[in-house]
């Protein structure tokens, strides 16, 4: 093989050399995928209150009935608590004295939003035959009144209502209750230990109204 020959082929092969080592780079940190984390955003509150009225309960000078709880549901959520009125852990409403007016069961900031359900939990409820209650109608606790009682029995104080409403971003939402005494309060027709005559409950509680 001629010198000339040789020197060229040498050259090529130093120069691919070189070629292959070049093509070859580290990545950069520009190229790494860095997303940083959503920041969260400020929950949105609206303002819900429910209003309590009665269809009375005809036999008695007073019904107070003592709610312990009162939720609304969250479309694809939880449930949710309703503070009650005056910041009590309770509420006793005289129904006789909602025949003719309206009072505020509940009240409070809640997520804006949709709801598909509420939940009232009675606690306990007793008749008044000869007085009626003195002062608002309903309280965080209501003196009970002087004279003939009865105790009322409430196996299960748990209600549910299917009542879809929304809570806007601006504004709020009132919602209007109906306690039906005659519906709720049932004769039982046994003698209690005192030998007078026994009652119980099953609420019966509809939506009139979501403004």
């Amino acid at each position: 093989m001629r010198p000339g020959i040789t020197w060229l082929m040498v050259a090529l092969l130093a120069s691919g050399a070189c070629g292959s080592s070049s093509s070859t780079t580290a990545p950069s940190s520009s190229s790494q995928s860095t997303s940083a984390p959503n920041p969260t955003n400020p929950v949105t509150t609206s303002a819900l209150t429910l209003m309590l009225k009665d269809s009375p309960f005809s036999d008695a000078k007073a019904l107070l009935v003592t709610f312990s709880e009162v939720n609304v549901h969250a479309s694809g959520g939880a449930w949710v608590t309703v503070p009650f009125a005056a910041g009590g852990s309770s509420r006793t409403c005289d129904l006789k004295k909602l025949e003719t007016a309206q009072d505020v069961l509940g009240v409070g900031s809640l997520p804006a939003g949709h709801y598909t359900q509420l939940r009232l939990v009675v606690s306990s409820a007793a008749l008044y035959f000869q007085s009626a209650s003195s002062g608002a109608a309903c309280a965080p606790s209501i003196a009970p009144p002087a004279g003939t009682t009865a105790s009322v029995d409430v196996p299960s104080g748990e209600l549910k209502l299917n009542r879809e409403f929304d809570l806007p971003s601006s504004g709020g939402t009132r919602i209007l209750l109906d306690f039906d005494g005659d519906q709720s309060v049932k004769q039982t027709g046994n003698a209690n230990a005192k030998g007078g005559v026994r009652y119980m409950m099953m609420p019966v509680i509809a939506v009139v109204s979501v403004q």
